[in-house]
């Protein structure tokens, strides 16, 4: 499925089979769950995609062909390939275990083409071996969600009352790692979205309320998972002196302005900005001990768009899932 213009539905489309060149793995891809930053990506809120450009960044798949140069990898492995998909290895950021914030970075499914596909080719040294605790779809939201999830929580250092605004796939599935950790959650969502609040009181959220609302006690952090640049001025209100507000989307709306007594008291706001591979690796040892569970939906590689359109409507019951065969 291929965008060949942003604000345009994807096109189904027969392109060459990817050949792996050194360092690289050839997948045959089994899934692939659809993101928000997907929806950032086709919709042109992201500047300068590749194009043509083949989308996706939750890939589960086989490797089938190995590039010269590659070590820890065989014919048949299960592999994941996550958004951050190289770095150069060789600027400051990269030498300061920071190759997150690499300024060559290509990213997977937008500079570099994705998992909408049956097949593609990725960076060996930035595909992780995946759990067998989970089968083929249940661990495709795990690789965006999870990853980028799990680096904003880490932000939040030893918070014991950690605010989640926005109660999507990405807070559902850090939620059961913060409560596994003896963490207390404060989910904030939409104002009068009882159902999500419901869903958070059930998956053993302390208190759930609207955006709109302040939490019954000072929280010592929160994370912002919704793309709303309003969220932060609200989010620094709820905390306690020292607390951190953690921004954890890659694209936000503008963040309007609010006094400085509300950031005094050495409260702090952060980005996250993609991911580590030391993420990667600490996220899935710990997510099938909890275990991190995720909730679904499937639909076939050709009804991408229809995916993306539910996705974009919130009207998905689940993390989207592009099940891809290559037979």
């Amino acid at each position: 499925m291929v965008l060949e213009e942003p604000q345009h539905a994807l096109q189904l489309r027969d392109v060459p089979k990817p050949k792996p060149a050194k360092g690289q793995l050839l997948v045959r891809i089994a899934t692939c769950a659809v993101c928000r930053t997907d929806l950032h990506v086709v919709d042109g809120e992201l500047p300068d995609p590749k194009l043509p450009l083949i989308p996706g960044h939750q890939i589960v798949g086989r490797v089938e062909q190995i590039g010269t140069g590659v070590e820890g990898f065989s014919i048949g492995d299960r592999v994941g390939i996550p958004w951050l998909g190289w770095t150069d290895g060789e600027c400051a950021y990269c030498r300061s275990n920071r190759e997150n914030l690499c300024d060559r970075a290509r990213f997977t499914g937008y500079t570099i083409d994705g998992g909408y596909a049956e097949f593609t080719v990725a960076d060996a040294r930035f595909c992780f071996h995946l759990p067998d605790r989970y089968n083929d779809v249940e661990v495709a939201p795990l690789l965006c969600a999870g990853l980028i999830g799990y680096r904003s929580y880490r932000k939040t250092g030893e918070a014991r009352r950690l605010g989640i605004y926005g109660f999507g796939n990405a807070a559902r599935l850090i939620v059961q790692i913060a409560l596994y950790q003896g963490r207390e959650i404060f989910a904030f969502t939409r104002p009068g979205d009882k159902a999500s609040q419901q869903a958070a009181r059930k998956l053993g959220a302390t208190w759930a309320g609207g955006s709109d609302e302040m939490p019954p006690e000072k929280l010592d952090a929160a994370i912002i998972f919704a793309s709303v640049g309003a969220l932060v001025p609200a989010a620094l209100r709820s905390l306690a002196k020292g607390g951190i507000v953690v921004c954890g989307g890659i694209h936000m709306s503008d963040i309007p302005s609010f006094p400085y007594a509300d950031l005094w008291g050495e409260r702090a706001i952060t980005s996250v900005a993609n991911l580590t591979r030391r993420d990667g690796e600490e996220f899935f040892d710990i997510a099938p001990r909890v275990p991190v569970r995720t909730k679904t939906e499937i639909f076939p590689l050709e009804d991408a768009n229809t995916a993306l359109d539910r996705f974009r409507s919130g009207k998905l019951n689940g993390t989207a899932v592009l099940m891809i065969d290559a037979s």
